[in-house]
């Protein structure tokens, strides 16, 4: 059965990947905002933004970036699931002899794949740009798979959003807060500078602990409890989309 469903989930998202590969703009065009971001903030605002410490402005704000670059990607996931859904690709896929779970697993791991390979882009032009850190492996294995569970977390609301949506605008508009979301946290200043209210929101949001436990261990600094918190709200949003995204697609199928 483990087999099976495995091999299922193989085949599916060969299907969607390949799709991507026939129009790589999805992962061009997905990486392109965070980019002119990077650019906007590090020539244009960055000599104007203080930090409170000596790293420059690109090691400080990267972490927020990458997260950025999922988040925009993610639309993309919900867009291509409610396609799918008004096409009549998952009645025809019903009638035949494969795992139902791996429809979605097909999705899902696209999206991690596409999405990684954007962020792997977004680093690239980081590095060109000034980005430098002396982190060892285990750091950039453990950023790594923050990122893999951000990315995860991610996918499976967009998976919720491309089997409820009714129109396709519907199906991608949910990712635009989630985009917005770092502009809120401590991604590109320090919490202290905002109003108390904006502060109080911007220290107790997910995306602050995140981005702080990467920035710590990209600078080889102690993450203190910031690594449990972030871990903590990915896990948590993981399971909660999971079992709504599940429910959403039984009620599809019923």
């Amino acid at each position: 059965m483990t087999t099976h469903v495995l091999g299922d989930t193989g085949i599916l998202t060969g299907r969607s990947l390949r799709h991507i590969l026939r129009s790589p703009d999805t992962i061009i065009t997905t990486a392109v905002t965070p980019i002119a971001l990077m650019l906007l903030f590090v020539y244009v605002l960055g000599g104007a933004i203080t930090t409170g410490s000596d790293e420059s402005y690109i090691d400080y704000m990267l972490p927020g970036i990458l997260l950025i670059t999922i988040a925009s990607g993610i639309a993309y996931t919900a867009y291509r699931l409610f396609l799918d859904m008004q096409g009549g690709i998952f009645e025809r896929f019903q009638s035949m002899p494969i795992a139902r779970s791996s429809v979605l697993w097909g999705h899902v791991l696209t999206s991690l794949v596409s999405n990684l390979t954007s962020v792997a882009i977004v680093i690239g032009v980081a590095l060109i740009m000034g980005f430098r850190t002396g982190a060892p492996v285990g750091a950039w294995l453990a950023v790594a798979g923050i990122l893999i569970l951000f990315t995860l977390a991610l996918t499976w609301l967009a998976v919720i959003a491309g089997l409820s949506a009714k129109t396709v605008d519907g199906a991608s508009a949910f990712a635009y807060p989630l985009i917005f979301l770092p502009f809120i946290s401590s991604a590109f200043v320090p919490t202290e500078s905002m109003p108390a209210p904006v502060a109080w929101f911007a220290e107790n949001q997910p995306v602050t602990s995140i981005v702080d436990t990467m920035r710590a261990l990209f600078a080889q600094e102690p993450v203190g409890s910031d690594i449990w918190i972030a871990l903590a709200w990915l896990v948590g949003i993981l399971v909660v989309a999971y079992a709504f995204a599940i429910a959403a697609y039984h009620r599809k199928l019923s």
